[in-house]
């Protein structure tokens, strides 16, 4: 195990249903094998069910913490994963923005995979950025003024942050090559 993120902290935020199967429980491995000590916080707390494909339900994951109620402050890099059920009620829930906002306000990295993007848009984060996402999300972002670009992974640093985005599941292995990057440059 390295430990080149030895002392880092990282936030993963999410519903409590509809996330991605792969796309929460991969970044938060290949995170802790690094060393980073990773929350992962829901909308509700307690259980949080992944699916796989957005059709089979998968296995349940408890979090770590409620999203009310956490500041940026505490830590290093915010990670939104995808899934459509997860990211379409993460877009909506005031606490998510508010993280968002804040992560940007103290030049903190956000990462966001699949429909993950969605969030950062409601936040209002993505006006003149290079980002990409699922493929369905691109009318979206570019409606929200942003660049899309059709790439594994697009780190896009915006005006003393970083946003790091990817398409799907597939290209998890360059999104957390990129997560793991921004982090030891936090």
């Amino acid at each position: 195990m390295s430990t080149n993120l030895q002392g880092k902290n990282v936030l993963i935020i999410t519903a409590n249903s509809g996330i991605e199967r792969d796309e929460l429980l991969k970044p938060m491995q290949a995170l802790k094998e690094q060393g980073a000590s990773v929350t992962h916080a829901s909308v509700k707390g307690g259980e949080a069910q992944t699916w796989v494909k957005d059709s089979e339900k998968d296995v349940t994951v408890n979090t770590d913490a409620q999203l009310k109620g956490l500041e940026a402050g505490d830590y290093d890099l915010l990670v939104i994963p995808g899934g459509t059920v997860n990211a379409d009620t993460l877009r909506q829930d005031a606490d998510a923005q508010r993280l968002v906002k804040e992560f940007r306000d103290a030049g903190k990295p956000v990462a966001a995979i699949c429909h993950g993007p969605w969030l950062l848009i409601d936040a209002g984060v993505t006006d003149g950025k290079s980002l990409t996402s699922y493929s369905s999300v691109r009318t979206d972002l570019v409606n929200a003024g942003a660049d899309w670009v059709d790439a594994q992974v697009q780190v896009c640093p915006a005006q003393g942050w970083t946003l790091i985005t990817s398409r799907t599941p597939d290209d998890l292995p360059a999104f957390n090559e990129a997560i793991g990057k921004a982090l030891q440059a936090a």
